[in-house]
């Protein structure tokens, strides 16, 4: 399992990746409603560890605004390999600047991340599934693009660590 930095979006964004995911799950998509007994909010994830400590987080994002309130909108649908389905919110300038900030605080104070949320790597995105059986990914796809475009407004951030029973929000 992995420890995250998660962005919370406002409610409207949130029931409708909700929405999403029971639909996904009606097509026999697997969604993160389902996965790690609900404990799943639809987010963005920040930074990505094998482990993350919360005392240490917090002390290298002390004076940090995590949960700044960026306007994400979401205008793709993509996957990763490995059949992880999710929707991508427009890469901006504030929420890049945003994301090497967090980095770069992180790191600066010894906080190993994976390769992939690194700024130049990362791929803003909030996952809808991770195990899209190859024969539903073009029915999982075409539901996602019935949701899009969609606006959202970050409301909130924490540190998660579902293995480890971690939830510590951030301000």
């Amino acid at each position: 399992m992995v420890a995250a930095l998660e962005l919370y979006l406002d409610t409207v964004a949130t029931r409708r990746i909700r929405v999403l995911w029971d639909a996904l799950e009606a097509e026999g998509v697997q969604s993160l409603r389902s996965l790690l007994e609900q404990r799943h909010r639809p987010h963005v994830s920040l930074a990505v560890a094998p482990r993350l400590d919360p005392e240490q987080v917090a002390a290298a994002l002390a004076r940090t605004v995590v949960a700044a309130p960026l306007r994400l909108s979401f205008q793709h649908a993509g996957q990763f390999v490995g059949r992880v389905l999710w929707l991508g919110p427009t890469p901006t300038t504030e929420l890049l600047t945003h994301h090497r900030l967090v980095h770069d605080r992180l790191t600066g104070a010894g906080v190993e991340l994976v390769e992939h949320y690194r700024p130049g790597h990362w791929v803003p995105h909030c996952t809808l599934s991770m195990r899209v059986p190859n024969t539903l990914m073009a029915i999982a796809v075409r539901r996602c693009l019935e949701v899009l475009p969609l606006e959202a407004t970050v409301v909130g951030a924490a540190l998660t660590d579902h293995a480890r029973g971690i939830s510590h929000p951030l301000a």
